[in-house]
């Protein structure tokens, strides 16, 4: 399937990313704009980032064969009740959000007769966001998740791979529920962790921070992301992530003890079991 007209809603890293690929890559058509700021829209058309953009979410996605949910995930069900009496028939929605079993529990059931909703999730992304850090080569080499729920047509779901795959992508299929269980372990807890460890040394001491350097910085890197979405992607995978943090939990209590009986042997063998662990991220 090839998209005539594709809207993105939210033109920030991620959807200004997707929307200089596409373009990079050869697509030809027409990609709309839909945001709450109307001054960012303008900037993006300017850029080349977009070709019209639109504060209307409705007038922006009527003529769509394509819509991509590209906001923030916690504006997803507001925004798509917005929109689910423009959609025309035969259009496919996606969108590229971290979190999967809430957001194709609540949106394909609110897609219209003949609309196929397809999650998607592409694994690309900086600690900078917005449209002034996005980058046509974003996604290049890097995996992108796509979730069919029950309903999802068949059609629909290569149409969202050949996009993903046509912006250099690698993509893998999987449920939605094997999606945040993974995530919930690999970025969502570790966003929280990061998090934690600034505040934990600011509440100690915040004159300590500038001391801190390569290994502190690499370490919180992730801290730098917008409070606001990941609140919403906490949220939305409550319970997966909770899961891994109470693990992360027991983990840091088991390595306490060993600091607190001075059983240095069995903490160097904690060490040495995460450098080995560790190592087969850098192969990957």
């Amino acid at each position: 399937m090839k998209f005539k007209n594709i809207a993105i809603i939210g033109v920030g890293l991620i959807g200004s990313s997707l929307a200089l690929a596409l373009k990079k890559n050869g697509y030809a058509g027409r990609i709309t704009g839909i945001g709450r700021n109307r001054g960012n829209l303008i900037r993006a058309q300017r850029r080349g980032i977009i070709d019209t953009y639109t504060t209307d979410h409705s007038k922006g996605t009527k003529d769509a064969d394509l819509i991509v949910f590209a906001s923030f995930v916690g504006q997803f069900e507001r925004i798509a009740k917005k929109i689910m009496g423009s959609i025309k028939k035969g259009a496919i929605v996606t969108d590229v959000g971290s979190v999967k079993v809430e957001i194709v529990r609540k949106m394909e059931p609110m897609m219209p007769y003949g609309v196929s909703f397809v999650g998607a999730h592409p694994i690309a992304g900086k600690e900078c966001s917005g449209m002034d850090c996005a980058t046509p080569t974003l996604f290049r080499k890097a995996k992108c998740i796509v979730t069919p729920g029950s309903k999802t047509a068949p059609k629909a779901v290569r149409a969202i791979l050949a996009l993903w795959k046509s912006v250099g992508s690698e993509t893998v299929l999987m449920s939605p529920e094997q999606h945040d269980r993974i995530f919930a372990a690999v970025s969502h807890a570790p966003h929280v962790i990061a998090y934690s460890l600034v505040n934990a040394i600011a509440d100690i001491d915040r004159n300590f921070l500038p001391y801190g350097g390569k290994g502190l910085k690499d370490t919180t890197r992730i801290a730098l992301s917008p409070a606001e979405m990941w609140r919403d992607i906490c949220s939305s995978n409550k319970k997966e992530v909770l899961r891994i943090l109470k693990g992360f939990e027991s983990t840091m209590s088991r390595m306490t003890r060993l600091m607190e009986k001075s059983d240095w042997s069995g903490l160097k063998k904690e060490f040495a079991r995460a450098q080995k662990t560790r190592k087969l991220i850098e192969s990957d």
